[in-house]
């Protein structure tokens, strides 16, 4: 019998990303002469149904769009990549989420985000969350919408069975209660260190930070270190996986292939480092594209990958 693809829940941003590149970033005062500029579909949370989408899951996606000319064109995308879009509204008097980002020529990026309509996420949401839930594997987690609306819906998640992944960017304060929610949490270095109070930068400062957040109550911590590669940790288990080796031109969205791989391969019933190694494999396959949904890799690009570099 065919396994029928696993269903994951994502609430989330859903932002237009407007995206420079230049040889470096302006200082203070100072102008930059950039190389190119690219619009594309972006959001963390979208970022990461379209990622989830591509690994083959059922994915629907739960947000809001503003009202102006960005508005149709996300939803279209969206669904274009085969993401279920019936869950996210429109709030036509704000504008849609906009990221100004700008990536040099190391392929690092800095980014200024606006909020939006995402910010007006509420009632509405966590509405269609709920009424998702049942049949799903895994909910979606990221703090581009009010922190508050993701401790409702992972109380709910949590009450039904359903895996909760949190990805704790962009960085902002967590609700009292909602680490304990959290069957998964993935940081970055930035987002490890805001969580733990420390810097992490390597392998045992990320070992030391997700003892604390297993002592906070979370199930499982990936440490997302970058090219270093990835530190996972269970109350069980723990390792490290190295980096894939690939030509780098824009690591955004490195992070969201990375969370939307790993919740499809953990909602499959993979091994927690099977799963790290396939998420880290559709996070490096996406900084050797531009863009954000666009670098979201195909399921036989990620396995191919692995059955090159891990033979």
């Amino acid at each position: 019998m065919t396994q029928q693809p696993p269903k994951v829940m994502v609430l989330g941003g859903i932002n237009m990303d407007l995206v420079f590149f230049s040889p470096r970033f302006p200082r203070p005062g100072e102008t930059v002469v950039g190389d190119r500029f690219l619009t594309y579909a972006g959001g963390k949370g979208a970022n990461q149904a379209v990622a989830a989408a591509r690994m083959g899951a059922n994915s629907v996606m739960v947000g809001r769009v503003g009202g102006d000319m960005f508005g149709p064109q996300l939803l279209d995308g969206l669904a274009a990549a085969g993401v279920d879009i019936s869950g996210i509204g429109v709030n036509t008097s704000e504008s849609s989420g906009i990221a100004v980002i700008g990536v040099d020529e190391t392929a690092q990026n800095c980014i200024t985000q606006i909020l939006g309509a995402n910010a007006t996420c509420g009632p509405a949401e966590a509405a269609a969350v709920k009424r998702g839930l049942p049949g799903a594997s895994a909910l979606l987690l990221q703090l581009e919408v009010t922190p508050e609306l993701s401790l409702e819906v992972a109380r709910e998640a949590k009450s039904q069975g359903v895996m909760v992944i949190l990805d704790p960017g962009p960085v902002r304060p967590l609700p009292k209660g909602l680490l304990g929610l959290c069957d998964v949490i993935t940081p970055n270095e930035t987002e490890a260190e805001a969580l733990v109070g420390f810097p992490v930068t390597g392998l045992d400062s990320a070992a030391e930070a997700a003892a604390a957040l297993l002592d906070q109550g979370v199930g499982i911590v990936v440490v997302k270190l970058g090219a270093q590669g990835a530190y996972f940790a269970n109350q069980s288990s723990r390792g490290m996986t190295s980096s894939f080796e690939v030509y780098a031109v824009d690591s955004v969205a490195a992070g969201d292939a990375f969370n939307g791989a790993l919740a499809v391969s953990l909602a499959e019933g993979k091994d927690l480092e099977e799963a790290v190694i396939i998420a880290s494999a559709a996070g490096a396959l996406s900084v050797t594209r531009t863009g954000a949904q666009d670098s979201m890799a195909e399921r036989s690009r990620v396995e191919e990958l692995i059955r090159d570099q891990r033979p």
